[in-house]
Formats: structure tokens, sequence, C-alpha cells
């Protein structure tokens, strides 16, 4: 439908360290999945306001740090399977554990709390990626094992100061990761097994209307995963399984193609960077962490709730 984007090929920014590799041991999280256990499973990309980069490790269940100068430390290592992580204005971090719910970080100790281990007496399917409003409301997928053959997964909103969390959206195929316009008004959630980017409007008083299909994508051995936003309503997209994140529109027309340098795992991004312009991509099959310069005219967003 579209004309193929310009093609750039993002650079090795980082990689987990060899000391950092964990050899002959295994997960849970692997059920299922064929091939060699991976040293590290590397998602959740986030800056803190002092410019370290934190990463979530799900096959280990590690939370790293990596430095401004590239030092790469674990904050935290816990039984569970980390995958989101986004910071809240107040300087703790939210984390979403497809093993154990909404977690709560605690980034100068490394201690990790639950937050939120079930919604409504109910529990979560295996909850995957977060992103805070501005009035610090929390959204957060629930993915576990859903697909084309059970579209069971959910979109949830944990309200600001509370323990109420309710579905905003349900029978979404793998619901993945999320983003959400600064006004609050529009929710995109990836839902990776319909390779497609879901457009969720929220009405001023917090209802869902018209829910529908944004972006189609097609290809990929998974689908869409990771999002980040610009100020100007750009949306960038990992494609897990494709080695590639894109860059939409606000219109959802293709302006950029990044290639990974490594692996086919490009499983989410980030704005970062001296001036914020710098799109921070992690791939999951090599460790890596990559980086490219967003060189569109107008400042990515890059806020705390």
């Amino acid at each position: 439908m579209y004309a193929a984007p310009p093609s750039v090929t993002a650079e090795i920014h980082t990689e987990v360290p060899e000391a950092l590799r964990i050899r002959g041991r295994t997960s849970e999280w692997l059920y299922g999945r064929g091939g060699a256990t991976p040293h590290s499973f590397l998602e959740g990309p986030s800056f803190d306001r002092a410019g370290n980069l934190w990463l979530t490790d799900i096959v280990f269940g590690r939370i790293f740090r990596v430095s401004p100068s590239g030092e790469w430390s674990v904050v935290a290592e816990y039984d569970g399977e980390p995958n989101g992580l986004a910071f809240h204005r107040d300087g703790w971090a939210a984390i979403t554990d497809a093993k154990r719910g909404l977690m709560r970080l605690d980034p100068s100790t490394g201690s990790v709390t639950s937050l939120l281990p079930r919604a409504r007496r109910e529990g979560f399917r295996g909850v995957n990626d977060c992103t805070f409003a501005m009035n610090g409301d929390l959204y957060f997928t629930d993915q576990g094992q859903t697909g084309l053959h059970d579209p069971a997964g959910r979109a949830y909103r944990l309200r600001a100061g509370t323990d109420q969390a309710d579905a905003l959206v349900s029978n979404i195929p793998s619901p993945n990761g999320l983003v959400l316009t600064p006004d609050g008004h529009t929710l995109y959630v990836a839902a990776t097994r319909d390779n497609a980017i879901w457009r969720v409007p929220i009405t001023a008083d917090g209802g869902v209307i018209r829910v529908g299909r944004f972006i189609a994508m097609s290809g990929g051995l998974a689908g869409p995963d990771g999002m980040a936003m610009d100020v100007q309503g750009n949306i960038a997209v990992a494609h897990a399984g494709m080695g590639t994140v894109w860059i939409f529109s606000r219109l959802g027309e293709p302006l950029l193609r990044i290639r990974s340098p490594r692996g086919l795992g490009t499983t989410n991004v980030c704005f970062g960077g001296p001036d914020n312009r710098d799109l921070f991509i992690t791939e999951s099959e090599s460790g890596s962490v990559l980086r490219t310069r967003w060189e569109h005219p107008g400042q990515p967003l890059f806020c705390h709730a």
C-alpha cells in the first residue's frame, strides 16, 4: 500500500558483559521455546533522570542498570519474570512481571516488592508491558500465552494512588507494548499475534469507544512488540522476529525502517541521549542494545509521569 520507507542500520550501543551472561541454567519462562537457552533476554528499556539506562532480563529475573559511561550492574535478581519497566515521576519504577503481576522497584536499594498481584480477585495471565500517563495512571498489558487461537489478552489501567485496576480492552490476541498520547486520549497497543497496532480512543470520563486496527503489519516471526512516541505523534515500533524497528507517522504512514546489525529479536525501544533524539533498541537474541539517531523534526517525547 505504501512505498518502502528509507532504511538505516542501527549501531551497537552496548551489550551484556560476559561476566553477566548466565550459562548452563534453564528457566520456567523458556517453556515451549526451542533452541539453545539464552544467556539473557533484554526488555523494558527506560532511562532515569541521571541518564542511566535500565533493562530487564525476563529469563533470569534480573534488573540491569547501565551507567552513562557504559558500566553494567545487576540492581536486582529475584524469583520473577520482569518484562516492562517504567519510571514514575517520584522515582520508583513499575515492572510488569509475567510470573508475579505488577511489581515495584526501588532503584536506590534494588528492592522489588508486589504492587498488584491480581485485579478484582482475578489472576493475570501474564502481564507484559507498561507506561505511565501524565496524571500517574499506569497502563499495562496482560498477554500470557494468548494469540489468534485464544484472543483473551487485555489492556488495563491502574488508577493513580489506588489498587483499582480495570480492563479497558479485552479480546486482544497477544497484547504487548503500549504507548499513550500525552493528552491521555488515545492508547496504542501492539497486538503481537494479530501483527497489528490497535488504536484505543479514551473518552473524557475514562471509558473506551470504537477500538480499531491502526496499523496492519506483515512478516516477521512474531509481530510488533515495544513502542515509543515522539511529541509529533510518530510511533517507533519494535518488530520482533524481523530485526527491525519501524517509525510510523501519527497517520500510520511508514517514515523509516531501522535494521538490526545483529539478530532478529528487536523487542523494545525508548528515546534517550543528551537531547532525547536517540532511539535505543533492545535486541534480545544477542543481548545487545542498539542505537540510532531520529532526525525527524520535533523533540521526541521523554517524560516522567
